[in-house]
């Protein structure tokens, strides 16, 4: 993995990416400058994952310039919370001095940018492993919050990627996402209880419980993407079994 990791930093493009917004990122003032440039609007989005978002240059500058200080705030009402931290990250709304003017500001949005694209590329060949890179980034540090048990159950479910790993991990069906979220939280708490002992997502902070969850993850994951060639192969034997046993009846 670090092999790897250190292969796609060395990329061209991400080099370039990386040379122009160290050069330029100090002189962002406001949100208006930071989406006029789109190659640092790129970075800037990509670093928190929204990066699909690069075209819609309007409702990203009102994100930046409310802020999140006041719960009305657009970010805070969104249910994807990397818009929030996006928001706060780059501080236009927030402080009279945008954190943009800050020395190690830009070495934090491009390690943030660079995890973010790496996991991209693996994903192109196994979102799966997309999915568990993800995961290992993002539950350690909701853990190691002082939100409530509750709120980062809530956070969880609002995260379509971590949703998705934490129930197949636990054991729920797809189906499980269409359900009454008080009732997620719930089932949540209690099949985190019987598998981990705990009913706290601050228990991903350790390393063991991280892996056990990676782990069933991936596990129920394969299993499931199995399931289908499973049953045509079980399909095809029971219907050659048939077929033998009317060819013996009719011998017969």
């Amino acid at each position: 993995m670090q092999m790897q990791k250190a292969a796609f930093a060395a990329s061209a493009t991400l080099k370039r990416d990386e040379a122009h917004f160290r050069e330029k990122i100090g002189s962002i003032r406001t949100a208006e400058d930071l989406v006029a440039d789109r190659r640092l609007l790129k970075v800037a989005l990509g670093a928190f994952g929204l990066d699909s978002d690069i075209d819609n240059r309007f409702f990203i500058r009102k994100v930046l310039e409310e802020g999140t200080l006041d719960t009305s705030d657009l970010a805070n009402r969104l249910s994807n919370k990397s818009y929030a931290e996006f928001s706060r990250a780059f501080g236009f709304g927030d402080y009279s001095t945008p954190r943009t003017v800050l020395s190690d500001f830009p070495d934090e949005i491009l390690a943030a940018y660079g995890q973010r694209q790496f996991e991209a590329a693996v994903g192109e060949t196994d979102n799966n492993m997309r999915l568990v890179l993800n995961a290992e980034r993002e539950l350690p540090k909701l853990a190691a919050k002082a939100s409530s048990e509750t709120t980062k159950w809530l956070t969880v479910i609002g995260s379509k990627p971590l949703a998705e790993v934490v129930r197949t991990a636990l054991g729920f069906p797809a189906s499980f996402s269409a359900t009454n979220v008080d009732a997620q939280v719930s089932s949540l708490r209690r099949k985190a209880s019987a598998m981990f002992g705990s009913s706290d997502p601050k228990l991903f902070a350790d390393p063991a419980n991280m892996d056990k969850l990676v782990k069933m993850y991936l596990l129920r994951a394969q299993t499931a993407a199995g399931l289908g060639t499973t049953k045509s192969a079980a399909l095809q034997l029971l219907q050659s079994g048939a077929n033998a046993q009317r060819a013996l009846s009719m011998r017969l």
